[in-house]
């Protein structure tokens, strides 16, 4: 396992400049790459699976690769609302405190963007900052792949994982003078993407580690993310005792991600998959069946129906791939209609199980999401977190959707727009 989680950590860290390499010859051998993509030619050697996957993107969308496409700033006060809104605020000072230095040292800004790719905040070299303004690259504009074309931010938007992008990588002309890294930021909570942190410069500041710096101070903002959620749990837990201690039968109480506080008459679950929007009534919710919310100060008091209350089961799933960046399952049946969201990983498994009602083996999943049969224990740990979550929904020997429930797959016209972050062999066919 250890071994496994190495080597996924290893490709994630592709550095954009091969070991050894000479930044300007590289960036010839660049440059002639970029000019066969554009214009149509052979080239003579592939770019990187990154950056060609985002070169094939664009030239799907017609992007101009001279000028890109027009994103005005917002208005101030927009702006402020995003900031607000981002979750990301409260990262700001480890953010700085790991890379505004080194920014300042290396004639580098680090900027921090949301989920939408809106630039929020922007810090570091003011040389720098001064030549980003020529390209527009200011407060409140969007820098992702659809305005800008490839680039860190935009492309680890998609891609869901640090990316390094040096000079012709970028698909746009004008950015060809500059390199970028880029990283993911994650809820802790939810796995919902937040939104990237980022250094960029001068194409000749460019650095092999630097990618691996921004990935770890991400990290680190993360971590305090979930040391954060922790202690919202720990408060809501000192209020939910005392809740708990009042009501008759099995219970529990929740934040409103799902995460248990305390629990009264059953084995404490780690997490309750609620419904995306939650209201106060009566609800099926997998493992626990058939429920009744209550809303308590900072999340949700759920009481399981008695075992006389009859079964509650959901009849119809619809996983939803339609968007670029956000999926959910939402499930129907008797009590109701919920949706969930889903992280990317757990977006192709559930895919790859629609397009096969009839069930896939562990080692035909490992093949299907990694193009290696062997992959057996990371499909396994992944299905078991599916299926605490999901419970009667999915079943196994072999994985699947349970046979007595609808499935509906909706998701984009274009075969190649269907999770396009991902790298998985069986989703990928898909798009030619």
């Amino acid at each position: 396992m250890a071994c496994d989680t190495g080597k996924v950590r290893q490709e994630h860290l592709e550095a954009a400049l091969p070991p050894g390499a000479d930044p300007r010859r590289y960036a010839r051998v660049l440059a002639r790459l970029h000019e066969a993509e554009v214009t149509g030619a052979v080239p003579a050697a592939p770019p990187r699976p990154v950056i060609g996957a985002s070169w094939q993107r664009m030239r799907r969308l017609g992007l101009d690769p001279d000028h890109g496409a027009e994103s005005p700033p917002l208005p101030v006060e927009q702006l402020e609302a995003r900031r607000r809104a981002s979750g990301l605020a409260e990262t700001l000072p480890i953010l700085r405190g790991g890379l505004i230095s080194v920014a300042e040292e290396a004639a580098h800004i680090m900027v921090v963007v949301d989920g939408d790719g809106h630039v929020l905040w922007r810090d570091g070299s003011t040389a720098v900052r001064r030549r980003a303004d020529g390209l527009g690259f200011t407060e409140g504009v969007s820098w992702d792949e659809n305005h800008v074309g490839t680039n860190a931010i935009g492309t680890a938007l998609v891609a869901r994982r640090p990316v390094q992008v040096y000079s012709a990588e970028h698909y746009v002309r004008t950015h060809h003078a500059w390199t970028c890294a880029a990283a993911p930021l994650r809820d802790p909570r939810d796995g919902r993407l937040l939104g990237v942190v980022d250094l960029s410069g001068p194409a000749d500041t460019v650095h092999a580690t630097t990618l691996a710096l921004v990935d770890a101070v991400a990290r680190l903002a993360e971590s305090q993310l979930r040391h954060a959620h922790l202690a919202e749990l720990a408060r809501l837990r000192a209020t939910a005792v005392p809740v708990l201690s009042k009501v008759a039968g099995k219970a529990l109480v929740t934040d409103e991600h799902g995460w248990v506080a305390a629990v009264s008459g059953l084995s404490p679950p780690d997490r309750v998959a609620l419904p995306g929007s939650c209201h106060a009534g009566e609800l099926w919710l997998p493992v626990l069946g058939t429920c009744h919310l209550e809303p308590v100060p900072g999340g949700w008091l759920v009481r399981l129906a008695g075992d006389d209350a009859g079964p509650s089961v959901p009849t119809r799933v619809t996983l939803d791939v339609r968007a670029p960046r956000a999926w959910q399952l939402t499930v129907s049946g008797a009590s109701g209609t919920w949706s969930y969201p889903l992280s990317p990983r757990h977006a192709e498994m559930l895919y790859v199980l629609a397009r096969h009602r009839d069930g896939r083996s562990a080692a035909e999943l490992a093949l299907d999401l990694f193009g290696d049969p062997a992959r057996t224990v990371t499909v396994r740990a992944e299905m078991s977190r599916l299926r605490r979550q999901l419970g009667a929904i999915l079943a196994r020997r072999p994985y699947r959707f349970a046979d007595d429930i609808e499935v509906v797959l909706e998701r984009p016209d274009a075969p190649e727009q269907v999770l396009p972050h991902s790298t998985a062999p069986a989703i990928r066919a898909e798009g030619g």
